[in-house]
């Protein structure tokens, strides 16, 4: 078992290996006294079986969510909530969010908001959620506007990531968590490198949560540093909002988004002089490692992907991007909406 500290007040664990759903009860007695739990996942993994096992030593009850992108939306949120305040849920107990990101994100959420804020525990049980949105406390949903505009920063009282849940993932869902892996390829402070791609599925994922953790611990709330964790999600959000993402099967699932938004800042990055071609043949080389795709799918409009990334949270009525360059990857503002029309025009649609 991997154990990775999450070093903010009050710190937690992220415990990373086969059979981590297990230590759920451990989890929760170290809570103190809590009475009972409302553990929220969906149907698929109940039908996985993935719920057998898991038993958190005090009472509780199932809350189910909807499937994909529609279920993280505010009436989820208040669906959750009445629910515990049904079941006389308090402030001292604690919601066991069981799934991947979307489940820990709308669960996040509903216990930041319920009773202004009660404790939660992620069991991740998907390679997205293991790698990225399990960690870190970033909470929220979506709004016909947008991906994840409403929100909070409620951080985790422990994050269990199973890697033997991964066995019941379709290979979309993988890809889906590839891309977000991807990303981690370029950030932790050391020379970028494909090294990642080595490494069994236990390690990646104990890589990116250290990188993770390390960076959150440093920007909890992501005033700084903490945005280099959007590496890729400018394009990736913009495609989502502008239905190329999510939307069916013949969409790109998010981490598939993020591996072209990746390209896209590697080459966005040249374009404004900020790094050199073998470090864009090292993003491709990463991106393609994992399986992924680099081209714009059909019917991308440039001019509305650039509408729809200024409207990205990280703007500030401008284009802004989490970019590679000499110091590492960081933001940067103020990015001329021609060379973003160039970098598109240069990418092209998959055929």
């Amino acid at each position: 078992m991997i154990v990775v500290p999450v070093a903010l007040d009050p710190p937690y664990e992220v415990r990373i290996g086969a059979g981590a759903r297990r230590e759920l009860a451990r989890v929760v007695a170290s809570l103190g006294e809590v009475r009972q739990a409302a553990v929220v996942t969906q149907g698929a993994l109940v039908d996985a079986g993935w719920l057998e096992g898991l038993d958190p030593k005090v009472p509780f009850d199932v809350h189910l969510l909807g499937d994909g992108e529609a279920a993280k939306s505010l009436a989820s949120v208040e669906a959750l909530c009445r629910s515990f305040a049904r079941d006389g849920l308090s402030r001292a107990d604690v919601v066991v969010a069981v799934g991947g990101g979307v489940v820990s994100d709308v669960a996040g959420f509903a216990a930041a908001s319920y009773h202004r804020g009660t404790r939660y525990v992620n069991v991740a049980t998907s390679l997205l959620a293991q790698v990225d949105a399990a960690i870190g406390g970033k909470t929220g949903v979506n709004l016909p506007e947008g991906k994840n505009l409403v929100g909070a920063f409620w951080q985790p009282s422990g994050v269990l990531c199973d890697t033997e849940t991964l066995s019941s993932l379709p290979e979309r869902e993988w890809r889906c968590g590839r891309g977000e892996m991807a990303k981690y390829a370029f950030l932790g402070g050391a020379d970028p490198d494909a090294s990642l791609l080595a490494l069994d599925v236990e390690e990646q994922v104990g890589r990116c949560v250290r990188i993770k953790a390390e960076v959150v611990a440093a920007d909890e709330t992501e005033s700084g540093e903490r945005m280099s964790l959007n590496y890729g999600h400018t394009l990736a959000h913009a495609l989502e909002a502008e239905g190329l993402a999510d939307a069916g099967a013949g969409a790109l699932a998010h981490g598939e988004a993020v591996a072209v938004g990746l390209v896209f800042a590697a080459l966005l990055a040249r374009r404004l002089g900020r790094i050199d071609d073998e470090r864009v043949a090292l993003h491709r080389r990463v991106v393609a490692g994992f399986g992924l795709s680099a081209e714009l799918p059909a019917g991308a409009d440039p001019d509305r992907l650039v509408a729809a990334m200024g409207r990205d949270k990280k703007a500030r009525h401008d284009l802004a991007f989490v970019l590679d360059g000499p110091d590492g990857v960081e933001l940067v503002r103020g990015v001329a909406p021609e060379a973003v029309l160039a970098t598109l025009a240069e990418m092209g649609p998959r055929p």
